[in-house]
């Protein structure tokens, strides 16, 4: 007679040696990645949403239920503070170093293009066997060797230059369709430009968790970046407040539409079983642009300003297997050249060699295990000039000081909004850190006659497609395409691109007014060309005419040379043949009128034959 008891034992006794079996040598989510493996991250940040363009923040009008939700459960940098525009902070951000110490201090002019010697996040995770994807703005240079595909990011997806439709970016590309980059080729898409960039990165961790490889997925949109465009079922609830096609109902339209891409990214991590192993970061590139007509945050100034409203931004990380939950406020300051090493320390992987970050790792304030911090000295300034300027729009931080423009210093605990000057009441903080200020400018003063050069002569670009938005000049540059449009034609309007020739040898130097995509291939260089399709909301830059010009002789200066050509009847462009030889040189490339007049040649393809 069988003894049910023991038949009992002896099941239970199968069933767990079963399990051992099926247990792998650590434990699997879903996705079949191990919690031995190293985390993912996904790094969102946005442009130009300042720390009051949130409602957990309070917001009065603007509704972000999903980044509030992030914000609840994260650790959150309430004293985080980034550089006053796009391209510093994101020089900083990518490398840990300094904005000026990287060559980039500007947004246009050359000076936005991150030098060939620093080493961006996306070359140290890479180097440790990260699949790493960038997606949406880089705003680093456009031209080899500043793109992301030559800068460590295995998949790329992005627009041109500083936001869509600007110079560099494909021709008549407004916020909906459109074409972008991909992977140094253009690839047209449908759909709103946020919602296409977090679509391919969701398709970049699709393919990473099938091959159970760790990823970095750094998600950098141009919303809410101006002109203002938004889906309208994400600006009507403003434009119930604002008015129809308002600036501001479409600049939070975009945010709207942001938060919705946050909760859908949420989501999909969880459903992948792959959340709690994810860095999850939301950020801010600068202070608000449009927003500070609601509400400034508590603080003084915008975008561009040296006072706390133009850098002090919101930062929210979460990360449930590293216990980064809960919505716990680290007071203590921080700032973007602190990224790079805490990502570094989190994920547990190797630092580059030879490469000293002017930040810290901020783990044990993340972590709540720092028994004692220093009290650190930060800056941050707003240059977007041709050349640095000492002290020039300038903030010399610590938890409690402000001092700006080296004769402004500010109580912040007293005086968030930074309104009563008490330079003269504490000379002791004034000194230390005017010292810090002249410390730091001496050690990186030397560097700024370093330009970025763009580099001519590599098979990793050739042709180079050149644009007025790098253009060196005295005056104002021409970064986005309305300008191209306007054709404005003044002396200080022309400049030249420097470049490093890195084969000697023949060129192909062909100038044009238009570019040779999207059908402007047989357009005249004189030509005027018709106004293109309205998006709502602000203007488009392709919402202008094309003027026509006066256009009868193309010259380009390449170093000692010169070399000019007459622009025959019709042409859309004329092609010069010239010997370069290797090293560092500059170009100057542009049209002489019947007058005199003087237009830039915005498009300019260099190859080495």
């Amino acid at each position: 007679m069988i003894d049910p008891k023991k038949t009992a034992l002896l099941s239970l006794c199968c069933l767990l040696i079963l399990s051992l079996l099926a247990l792998p040598a650590c434990s699997q989510s879903d996705s079949g990645s191990t919690q031995n493996q190293k985390p993912n991250i996904v790094f969102v940040i946005t442009d130009d949403q300042g720390y009051g363009d949130l409602s957990c923040h309070g917001n009065p009008t603007l509704k972000t239920p999903a980044l509030d939700a992030l914000a609840a459960d994260s650790v959150r940098l309430d004293d985080y503070h980034v550089a006053p525009t796009c391209s510093p902070t994101r020089a900083a951000l990518l490398t840990g170093h300094w904005t000026n110490r990287t060559g980039v201090w500007h947004t246009i002019m050359g000076r936005s293009m991150i030098r060939e010697n620093e080493v961006t996040i996306g070359q140290i995770f890479k180097d440790a066997g990260y699949a790493t994807g960038m997606f949406g703005k880089w705003h680093l240079g456009d031209n080899y060797p500043f793109r992301p595909e030559d800068r460590g990011f295995t998949e790329v997806l992005r627009h041109g230059a500083g936001g869509v439709g600007q110079t560099p970016d494909y021709w008549d590309n407004a916020y909906f369709d459109g074409a972008y980059f991909h992977n140094g080729k253009a690839q047209p898409v449908k759909g709103f430009c946020t919602d296409v960039f977090f679509d391919y990165a969701k398709r970049f961790i699709d393919q990473q968790v099938a091959d159970e490889k760790p990823f970095l997925a750094y998600i950098s949109t141009n919303a809410p970046h101006g002109p203002m465009h938004s889906p309208k079922e994400f600006a009507e609830p403003y434009e119930a407040i604002y008015g129809e096609n308002n600036g501001v109902a479409h600049f939070f339209g975009m945010i709207a539409n942001i938060d919705d891409n946050v909760a859908k990214m949420r989501s999909y991590l969880e459903e992948k079983g792959i959340a709690d192993n994810t860095i999850f970061i939301f950020t801010t590139d600068n202070g608000t642009s449009a927003g500070r007509k609601v509400y400034d945050g508590g603080m003084r100034g915008a975008k561009g300003s040296e006072y706390d409203g133009g850098h002090r931004v919101p930062f929210f990380i979460h990360y449930p297997d590293g216990q980064l939950v809960g919505g716990r406020m680290v007071d203590t300051i921080t700032a973007h050249v602190d990224i790079v090493p805490t990502l570094i320390d989190l994920c547990d992987i190797a630092a580059p060699a030879d490469v000293k970050f002017d930040g810290v790792s901020i783990r044990p304030l993340l972590e709540d295990t720092a028994e004692s911090w220093p009290d650190r000295i930060l800056v941050t300034d707003s240059q977007r000039v041709k050349d640095p300027i000492k002290w020039r729009k300038s903030a010399v931080m610590t938890d409690r000081w402000r001092l700006n423009n080296e004769k402004e210093l500010y109580d912040i605990e007293a005086d968030p909004k930074q309104e009563k000057n008490i330079y003269a009441d504490h000379p002791e903080v004034v000194e230390r850190l005017t010292k810090f200020y002249n410390d730091w400018w001496a050690e990186i003063e030397p560097t700024f006659g370093d330009p970025a050069r763009i580099v001519l002569g590599n098979p990793a670009e050739n042709p180079s497609r050149l644009t007025s938005h790098d253009w060196i000049t005295e005056g104002s540059t021409p970064w986005n395409q309305r300008h191209v449009r306007d054709a404005v034609a003044k002396p200080d309007q022309v400049g030249f691109w420097y470049l490093q020739v890195e084969q000697g040898g023949k060129y192909e130097i062909e100038v044009r007014r238009w570019p040779k995509e999207a059908g402007l291939d047989d357009t005249a260089v004189d030509a005027s060309i018709p106004a293109g399709a309205a998006v709502g909301g602000d203007k488009a830059f392709r919402e202008a005419e094309g003027k026509a010009i006066s256009a009868k002789t193309a010259r380009i200066i390449v170093g000692e040379q010169e070399h000019t050509a007459d622009v025959p009847a019709g042409a859309s462009h004329v092609t010069f043949e010239v010997e370069i030889p290797a090293g560092p040189t500059q170009l100057e490339a542009h049209f002489l009128g019947d007058e005199g007049e003087v237009t830039g040649a915005y498009y300019t393809y260099v190859k080495k034959l």
